[in-house]
Order: C-alpha cells, then structure tokens, then sequence
C-alpha cells in the first residue's frame, strides 16, 4: 500500500499536501481501495469557506456514496474538473492526477492535528 511520507492524513482517509498556504486533498491509496472503482464525485464547494470536518462533497463508488471531509479550514479555490469525465483516476492515481480540491488555508496550525505518515499506516494496520 502507497502511503507517501510527504504528506499528512486525516482519520477520514483524506490526504493532504502543502505549498504555502494551499492544501490539496485528496483520498488515500487506502480509501480508494475500499471503496472500489470510482464512478462519480460530486464537489459544488468551490468559492465556498468551510470549517475542518466540515463535508466537501461525494465521493460514488460501485458499491457505495462516502462523504469527503475538510481536514483543515479555508476556501474550497479549485476543483480537480479532470474527476467530472473520469472519476476512475482516483483508483489509478490517488496521490497524483487524482486531487480533488485545493484549499486556501485559513489556519495553518490545525496541520499540526492531522497524522502523519506512519500514524496513518498504524491506524490502518490496528
């Protein structure tokens, strides 16, 4: 299983990289293998500010719909629009072309709440 040590993890199973000020997010290698083949995510938070925790959209599998959590705080300034006509590039590539939103972060500090790789292993392992 690919967990890469440059990023921080939530709970949730959501990734998160950081240049600056702006997260990108995504689901994990882990999640995206759970859930199955992809067949829609559904994002309409773009322009919006959201709180950490706070769902962001869907993500539709084959066998079931799962809620995508914010895991830091901030506006929703871009969605991944290469999801909308090919969702399946989550399974092929979930850390990669398979982003879904970036987030101008309004508190960088709640980074410091989110796991870090090998915490996230763990916790999958337990």
């Amino acid at each position: 299983m690919n967990i890469p040590n440059n990023l921080k993890f939530t709970e949730d199973h959501e990734w998160v990289s950081v240049d600056g000020d702006i997260a990108t997010v995504g689901i994990t290698d882990f999640a995206q293998g759970e859930l199955g083949d992809v067949v829609f995510i559904e994002i309409e938070t773009e322009g919006e500010t959201l709180d950490k925790g706070e769902t962001f959209g869907t993500v539709e599998a084959v066998k079931t719909v799962s809620d995508l959590f914010m895991p830091v705080s901030g506006e929703v300034i871009e969605l991944n629009e290469k999801l909308a006509d090919e969702p399946e590039v989550v399974n092929k590539d979930a850390y990669g072309e398979g982003w879904m939103i970036k987030v101008k972060m309004s508190n960088p500090a709640e980074l410091d709440e989110l796991l870090t790789s090998e915490a996230y292993k763990d916790m999958i392992e337990a």
